[in-house]
């Protein structure tokens, strides 16, 4: 696990757009997946790793040469966020480097960096459905926390619930 660089954004933009494709067909609707571009999204990840931002952190997983996997953690921005609340903005691993223990060790490394910076909350959204994610979270200790969201998409729906852990030690 490191920080992310600029040279790494083509790469992360990659995996966000494959992943995407495989884990979450079953979650948002095609004409979604099909309009993600890896273009734009390495407009919005190169942005995300140059800024640097005080509290955000992009972390990129490698096995060998290959970056395999990337998390993007920062303050939460959620109007019911509590003092020292951050939120995981995302977690992918490619699912062909899955069951590896990549998005672990990024989950651990980002949390490091969170309790260094002070914070005692971490959140995370996760599509209801998605049994593996939270199947994910749970393994990790991190428990829901009762709120639930609908995200609206192209003519479909996610039903979203949040995941929490304390970092306090």
């Amino acid at each position: 696990m490191r920080g992310a660089r600029p040279g790494d954004v083509p790469e992360i933009a990659r995996i966000q757009v494959e992943t995407w494709r495989t884990a979450y067909k079953r979650f948002l609707p095609a004409s979604v997946l099909d309009a993600l571009s890896v273009e734009d999204a390495a407009a919005a990840w190169g942005a995300a790793v140059a800024a640097a931002e005080p509290g955000h952190h992009v972390l990129v997983a490698t096995e060998g040469p290959t970056t395999v996997g990337f998390a993007a953690v920062g303050p939460s921005a959620e109007e019911d966020a509590e003092p020292g609340e951050a939120a995981v903005a995302a977690l992918l691993v490619e699912p062909r480097w899955g069951r590896r223990g990549h998005g672990s060790r990024l989950l651990a490394a980002a949390v490091d960096h969170l309790r260094a910076d002070g914070v005692t909350r971490l959140v995370a959204w996760v599509p209801d459905a998605d049994r593996a994610t939270g199947a994910f979270y749970e393994s990790a200790n991190w428990e829901r926390d009762g709120a639930v969201r609908t995200l609206e998409a192209d003519g479909g729906s996610v039903r979203e619930v949040r995941w929490h852990v304390t970092l306090e030690q």
